[in-house]
């Protein structure tokens, strides 16, 4: 009798590590998420679902590109600039993409001081990276501008394939939406630091904990993502 209770109960601890423990490990996964804060998880998740949407917009964008039988419009001369009577093709990207991934080291910077709680830097470093941020938006607003004045519309472009135009501008500017929006939370975020609100613990909007930089952390991880979704862009949209 003893005997078969000492069996049932080696039999259950047996079960529990086994399926019922593996299911436990990967469901609390202490070292991961037992320190994450809340705004740090959310930012995860958004980023996580988000590379989703534009997963799908780029397989698309390959798939209508592979499949269709209209010659696809040649980037290097579509985006080409005639600067002082030199024809320059995808100058203007060059630029914009040089200035993106700058601004995702001067982003780093802002979160390494905000951590030292260095407010001047912090700050000055959040202001520098909404500045490039708004170039880059800048120059894709001219972008846009030069091409739909040379007659390229969702529907339709004199360069070839009807599909480039409406590809061109979903893709571009969804991804245009997204730095705008980073812009604009770079720019409140900075004033926060540069007001001392995360040192005194002053209520409001995107205000942590007194003592507290990580917000400058949580919109670095959004522009990082930003950052290289354009990677991607910039990849399968100008260079194939």
């Amino acid at each position: 009798m003893e005997g078969s209770v000492r069996t049932q109960i080696s039999a259950t601890a047996h079960r529990t590590g086994g399926i019922q423990g593996f299911v436990g490990d990967w469901s609390s996964d202490q070292t991961t998420f037992k320190d994450v804060s809340w705004g740090k998880a959310m930012m995860w998740i958004f980023l996580l679902s988000d590379t989703f949407v534009f997963g799908c917009f780029l397989l698309s964008y390959m798939t209508v590109r592979m499949s269709t039988t209209v010659t696809w419009p040649n980037a290097s001369e579509v985006f080409a600039l005639e600067i002082f009577g030199t024809h320059m093709p995808l100058i203007l990207i060059a630029i914009m993409t040089f200035v993106l991934i700058t601004s995702s080291g001067t982003m780093a910077m802002a979160v390494n001081y905000g951590y030292r709680r260095d407010r001047k830097r912090t700050a000055i470093l959040l202001l520098v990276t909404a500045t490039f941020g708004a170039l880059f938006v800048g120059m894709q607003a001219f972008e846009w501008t030069k091409l739909i004045h040379e007659g390229v519309r969702p529907w339709g472009n004199p360069f070839g394939a009807e599909q480039f135009g409406s590809s061109f501008f979903m893709i571009t500017g969804f991804h245009g939406t997204h730095v705008t929006i980073g812009v604009i939370f770079l720019l409140i975020v900075a004033r926060k630091v540069w007001r001392r609100d995360y040192d005194t613990g002053k209520a409001g909007f995107f205000t942590s904990r007194k003592g507290r930089y990580e917000i400058v952390e949580i919109t670095g991880l959004y522009w990082h993502f930003v950052d290289l979704v354009w990677v991607f862009i910039f990849a399968l949209f100008y260079l194939w």
